[in-house]
């Protein structure tokens, strides 16, 4: 099987650096670069631009300049997603993001790792393994979400948290790591009155 199907599948996987695939690598990193030079009027070219870089692109799908991804080819968005500045994506394992998903300036989404091993990691062994972003969720400013996390629908990732376990569905987490803080109940909606416009 070749680098790029490996990259594909939903399983985690080791590699060395003399098999990345350099050509689709070149391919992101110039799209990215047409991308983060669009004009905020230029809707329409930014969305052809992120058609052609992403696996799956919603209609719905904004991603506000800067933006940085390793292939493009991995990361999936489904319905509604808002992606806010300085956002990187390392997918080399698929991402996959789900309808609903807020994600604040700054947040890393990085499937990539290094080896352990000093030797081996010296040597250019690396790790992946997929991302998973269930419906609804919201990723606070600044936060990692690390290789092979589920964020379960409706839950909250605080600021600057490091995820490296997966979250369960209707929860707050926050921290590094990142930890279940309390669920999410009737007592956090906001009250009509409260909302002015």
């Amino acid at each position: 099987m070749n680098p790029l199907e490996i990259m594909k599948r939903r399983a985690a996987y080791a590699s060395g650096y003399e098999n990345t695939p350099v050509e689709a690598q070149k391919r992101a990193k110039q799209l990215c670069w047409e991308y983060n030079r669009t004009a905020p009027s230029e809707q329409d070219k930014r969305h052809s631009i992120l058609m052609e870089l992403l696996g799956t692109c919603s209609p719905m799908t904004g991603i506000e300049p800067d933006f940085h991804c390793d292939y493009g080819f991995n990361i999936h968005t489904n319905g509604l997603v808002v992606i806010n500045y300085n956002c990187v994506i390392l997918d080399t394992s698929p991402v996959n993001i789900g309808a609903g998903a807020f994600i604040a300036p700054g947040v890393c989404l990085a499937c990539s790792g290094h080896a352990i091993d000093p030797v081996q990691r010296s040597q250019g062994i690396g790790t992946s393994a997929p991302i998973t972003l269930e419906e609804n969720v919201w990723i606070g400013a600044n936060a990692t979400v690390c290789g092979g996390v589920t964020i379960g629908a409706g839950s909250v990732i605080g600021a600057g948290s490091v995820v490296t376990h997966d979250i369960p569905s209707g929860v707050i987490a926050a921290g590094v790591p990142c930890k279940v803080i309390r669920p999410i109940t009737e007592r956090d909606k906001l009250a009509p009155e409260e909302i002015l416009f």
